[in-house]
């Protein structure tokens, strides 16, 4: 099958289960920062270094993707998306988040004000942050308009860009060096 189906070239495209709807209905605007932001995470995760880091992104990916699902799912649609095995946004999901938060703040102290670019990683966490939080105001939108069904999905947005401004404050934090020998 090809990638150019064609069915999109006046401007509308496919929700699940084969709803069509406008390329600019709030919904395909919802799951294409999502989208942008699973993006973003890639590109973090090829600059991170830590394997432990890289991990913990795909992880947080993965999880996206769930996001990405519930969003691109109608309303009318949905009793159907969970009988059909897919899975949706949790409070269990976000509280991964809030235990990785926790996690952070505790092995690290942050005070003042960041700027972004001291690390490739950091960088690159730090536009996931944003896109994130475009993302954050893309579901916000759709919530506003009757349409989202879930609103954990917001919190769960909400919390992600916590933990993506804690990992790039990592990923900048000061390398510890041994110290050099006097010569």
């Amino acid at each position: 099958m090809s990638i150019v189906t064609r069915t999109g070239d006046r401007g509308t495209t496919g929700l699940m289960y084969n709803r069509r709807v406008s390329k600019n209905h709030p919904r395909v605007e919802a799951y294409g920062c999502v989208d942008e932001l699973n993006a973003a995470f890639g590109l973090a995760r090829a600059t991170a270094k830590p394997v432990a880091l890289r991990r913990r992104l795909l992880g947080i990916q993965q999880d996206l993707v769930v996001v990405m699902g519930e969003l691109a799912t109608d309303a009318a649609d949905r009793p159907r998306y969970v009988k059909d095995g897919f899975r949706l946004v949790t409070p269990e999901l976000t509280a991964k988040l809030d235990t990785l938060a926790a996690q952070l703040e505790a092995r690290h102290t942050f005070s003042g004000w960041a700027m972004p670019g001291e690390t490739p990683a950091g960088a690159a966490l730090e536009m996931a942050r944003t896109v994130c939080r475009r993302a954050e105001r893309r579901v916000c939108a759709l919530h506003e308009s009757g349409q989202l069904g879930n609103d954990e999905i917001i919190t769960f947005l909400n919390r992600l860009a916590d933990v993506l401004w804690l990992l790039a404050r990592e990923a900048d934090a000061p390398v510890k060096r041994k110290p050099r020998r006097p010569d």
